[in-house]
């Protein structure tokens, strides 16, 4: 009977593992084209001209707005960030721009809205956009501006946004890197995709549901803090860790204490925090951790509350 479990399991597993990976590797590359095409017709610059414009206003939900569709790696985040604020762009819409930018990345949001549903996905776009802004302006109003280093930072070349300057390039070209752009980007990030998808199909296949209702179910009031916690120092990619997710929730993990993991471990890392360090002073980079554990952890109750 023991040995018949297994290879029902093992079946599960490997059914789930084929079909959750196929769909995600499509949706990947179709996004990471798309984000490449952006890039391309979007440069940085056109972000540090937008954002240095005079005029007060809207600069924050602009801020929010630009970070969410100029998804750039983080290696290029923060030399852009340093950009904005030495070239005199408004601290609140920069700090709005950092925080956005990786939470709405658009490969999460098609990710969430292919393992969860178009509900689940628009709550939180919306909810880590006001996030966003509203941090912005707050950190702003606390005067936290002060805290900035001013120092240069020479932008190096990664995986992902290297670039190679020329005087004119047409459109052709243009689709042509970012083709180019996206298959250097898929090499790198499916391994991660997969890892993802076959921890999935393990919890799939073998992982008691009691168990995760146990640790981790709506019954638990510690869940969302601990998963928050959990995920601000975890340094894992949201590619590796939204396939696990979809199993987790199936499985009966509650979806609060999923997105808690999911903003803590997409908005701040150990590496991201590193690099911060050396453009923060110590009290913006507490206040930047402390804004993502407390993002997530508001999330979490709120997505428990509504759904």
């Amino acid at each position: 009977m023991d040995r018949l479990f297994q290879i029902n399991s093992l079946a599960a597993a490997g059914k789930y593992f084929m079909v959750i990976a196929g769909e995600l590797l499509v949706l990947f590359i179709g996004i990471s084209f798309l984000i490449a095409l952006l890039q391309e017709f979007v440069p940085e610059e056109t972000v540090r001209r937008v954002l240095t414009k005079p005029g007060r206003g809207w600069r924050n939900v602009l801020g929010a707005a630009l970070g969410a569709v100029t998804p750039f790696c983080s290696c290029s985040t923060i030399p852009i960030l340093v950009g904005l604020l030495n070239g005199g762009a408004p601290f609140g819409a920069s700090m709005s721009f950092l925080l956005a930018s990786p939470l709405l990345n658009p490969v999460i949001l098609g990710l969430i809205l292919t393992l969860m549903g178009w509900r689940v996905a628009l709550i939180y776009g919306v909810f880590t956009f006001l996030a966003a802004v509203f941090t912005g302006a707050l950190w702003e109003r606390l005067g936290l501006a002060g805290e900035f280093k001013r120092v240069r930072v020479v932008q190096q070349e990664c995986c992902c946004c290297a670039e190679t300057v020329r005087a004119s390039v047409t459109n052709r070209e243009k689709v042509g890197s970012a083709a180019g752009k996206t298959w250097d980007l898929f090499r790198q990030v499916v391994p991660y995709l997969l890892i993802g998808a076959g921890i999935g199909a393990f919890i799939y296949g073998f992982v008691p549901e009691q168990f995760i209702v146990r640790v981790a179910g709506p019954g638990n009031p510690l869940a969302i803090p601990v998963a928050a916690i959990v995920g601000v120092p975890m340094y894992i990619r949201v590619e590796t860790m939204l396939p696990i997710a979809a199993v987790l929730q199936a499985k009966g993990m509650s979806l609060g204490a999923i997105m808690a993991l999911i903003i803590g471990g997409g908005g701040a890392s150990i590496p991201e925090i590193t690099l911060l360090a050396a453009i923060f002073k110590p009290r913006l980079v507490a206040a930047f951790v402390l804004t993502i554990f407390v993002v997530a952890v508001v999330a979490g109750y709120m997505f428990e509350l509504i759904f």
